[in-house]
């Protein structure tokens, strides 16, 4: 029995997922072959289902590509089996997103932590300031390592998605994952005063000139991971806000993870402490036994553990105890995914049609830039949203 899998995972990471295809090929006497997908992996697929030839799993890297695929009847819904693993291993959150049409598809098996700050301990020790734990707290932070004389953030605005997944933090915390829920369906219009509330408080942090390194202008000719470097290579801020994956930029920046690069978790704006993860859904394209039997691993315990000990990896099965995890960084990160419960939420921008949340100089990336060339806009930024988003969800 063979199983072919495809993912865009290169390099280490695709390393560190052959040691748990190693595992299930030991447990099960099945023998798995890899194949790379590239960066965009609908280009890849594309092809390969309409010829009739797809491997037997692949891993999305949006939800919105499991949507397409399951209304061209490309997937094969899951067995009980695999099902019984996502009920007692995850949370009905993450079962429903990897379903369409009441049909279970997919598991989230590798997730990315959307929901931090980056600082640079010296900066913090200079200025005298501690990590902030809630909103106020991080403006008058900001504000008082302004005043030490370094800009507090290094925002990576030429790549659009850096700014949806502010947004998302502020919004799921200010109003609450129902909402979000919504807005991500677009069940609610942009033009909701919930969002009016979530623009506002961005524009806090991002509205200020002496708030950001070489103001909206710089920021927005500046791309990630390039802000990162900013703050960590040249040191020419303080902080920088986005996912767990900052860690491999810092570290190529020459700052060592825990201890001149640390973080600290997103602040809540509202009542919500958010909890917004991306990541990778594994889902079927050939209803074979060795599919099946390989995602029933991938979903279970067993093989999340094996996954968590590899660096670089992040489960959110609610079962795969933090301890398995190689560095402190990312026990905590564990930790956090378990404690939000019922409210973690998946990135909104992935959710959406791709044309409004995925699109580098459109949708919800460009007007966001704009935003962030006028933060003062709040009304006309939604009704820009609004527009494109009637566009895209037709």
């Amino acid at each position: 029995m063979t199983i072919e899998v495809a993912a865009k995972w290169t390099g280490e990471e695709q390393a560190n997922f052959q040691k748990v295809l190693q595992a299930f090929q030991d447990k099960t006497g099945a023998k798995v072959t890899y194949a790379s997908t590239g960066e965009d992996t609908g280009a890849y697929l594309g092809p390969r289902i309409e010829g009739g030839n797809p491997p037997d799993i692949a891993m999305l890297p949006q939800p919105g590509l499991l949507q397409q695929y399951a209304e061209e009847k490309a997937l094969k819904p899951l067995s009980s089996e695999v099902q019984a693993e996502i009920d007692k291993n995850y949370t009905p959150y993450w079962k429903e997103l990897g379903s369409a049409d009441g049909q279970v598809y997919g598991v989230l098996v590798k997730a990315a932590h959307k929901s931090l700050i980056w600082y640079r301990t010296q900066a913090f020790e200079d200025a005298g300031v501690q990590p902030p734990t809630d909103w106020a707290g991080l403006v008058s932070t900001a504000q008082t390592v302004a005043d030490s004389g370094t800009p507090p953030f290094s925002l990576c605005g030429a790549s659009g998605w850096t700014l949806t997944d502010l947004f998302e933090n502020v919004y799921l915390s200010t109003a609450g994952p129902e909402n979000y829920d919504k807005l991500s369906k677009h069940e609610i219009p942009w033009t909701d005063p919930t969002v009016g509330t979530a623009l506002t408080k961005m524009a806090e942090i991002v509205g200020k000139q002496e708030f950001v390194l070489g103001g909206s202008s710089g920021a927005l000719q500046t791309d990630f991971p390039t802000c990162v470097t900013a703050v960590y290579g040249q040191k020419k801020a303080a902080m920088v806000i986005e996912a767990d994956f900052v860690a491999a930029s810092a570290t190529e920046s020459g700052a060592t993870v825990g201890q001149d690069a640390r973080f600290f978790p997103f602040p809540a704006a509202g009542d919500t402490n958010p909890v917004v993860l991306g990541g990778d859904i594994a889902v079927a394209l050939k209803d074979s036994k060795g599919a099946m039997a390989l995602l029933a691993y991938l979903a279970s315990v067993e093989g999340g553990s094996v996954w968590a000990k590899q660096p670089g990896y992040l489960s959110a099965n609610r079962n795969v105890s933090p301890d398995n995890y190689p560095s402190e960084v990312t026990k905590q990160l564990a930790q956090t995914i378990i404690d939000a419960g019922e409210d973690v939420r998946y990135d909104m921008s992935d959710l959406a049609p791709s044309a409004f949340g995925a699109t580098d100089g459109k949708g919800e990336w460009k007007v966001l830039q704009d935003f962030l060339r006028n933060p003062t806009d709040v009304k006309g930024t939604q009704e820009a949203l609004e527009a494109e988003a009637e566009k895209a969800w037709k």
